[in-house]
């Protein structure tokens, strides 16, 4: 068929010290266009302990959002995705590399500041409840980066998952993405190659960066799962780009 999009799978590496397994898979398109990555990374590791130098953490009820008004300029990583996904964890584990206790779901707007070397990263996370997701676009003009966070073991909110992501990437069609599939230990949680087809990944257009991670987030782990520091590695270097 004209203008379909093949996946090919071109290296898978197993690295057995500290017991980590990555996958990586690349969407190539026939007519040679941008290539999107998929990767994914299920376990846990010892690196990335330098990444993350400060963080500070404040929360909003819904009637008093962080920013009252979306700036202009693209400064932020603008993190979204459904209830329940697990986007708040994942960003106390962007800040502290750790999850140690557990943090409440965020219910307005959540802000996260990482400082790295003289860059400073700004992260604001919305909640994913349907009042909130009419939030979700305003926001969407000052955002460099759009971490999109879906429940991998919940497969019955795919659809409703793959209807709002793909509203917000026509919205901006050159926003770079990433997405994480999150709660990869979960019993029956979908893979990174399920869940790309699950959205239709291949179809939201050859004018964004797109990068899959597989992530998951245990309470007491001194340590951030491999894919988290993966993932938070990325970001760092998205926005560091020029």
């Amino acid at each position: 068929m004209p203008g379909a999009r093949e996946i090919g799978l071109v290296g898978a590496a197993l690295a057995l010290t500290g017991g980590v397994a990555c996958a990586v898979c690349y969407l190539m398109s026939k007519t040679q266009e941008p290539k999107k990555k998929v990767k994914d990374e299920l376990n846990a590791d010892g690196s990335g302990k330098e990444h993350v130098h400060k963080a500070n953490k404040t929360e909003t009820a819904l009637k008093t959002p962080l920013i009252s008004e979306p700036r202009t300029a693209r400064t932020q990583v603008l993190v979204l995705g459904l209830d329940g996904a697990g986007k708040t964890s994942l960003l106390h584990c962007f800040a502290t590399g750790s999850l140690e206790q557990d943090v409440s779901p965020t219910q307005g707007f959540n802000a996260v500041s990482i400082n790295k070397e003289d860059l400073q990263i700004e992260f604001l996370e919305i909640g994913g409840t349907e009042k909130l997701r009419d939030y979700w676009r305003m926001y969407l003009s000052k955002a460099r980066v759009l971490v999109f966070v879906v429940d991998s073991s919940d497969p019955e909110r795919f659809p409703l998952a793959k209807r709002l992501l793909h509203q917000l990437l026509s919205a901006d069609p050159c926003l770079p993405l990433v997405l994480l599939a999150n709660k990869q230990d979960v019993s029956g949680a979908r893979g990174i190659t399920d869940l790309y087809e699950a959205l239709d990944l291949g179809n939201v257009g050859d004018g964004h960066r797109l990068s899959v991670i597989g992530t998951q987030v245990k309470k007491g782990k001194s340590e951030a799962n491999a894919g988290v520091q993966d993932a938070r590695d990325l970001i760092i270097e998205m926005m560091s780009d020029e």
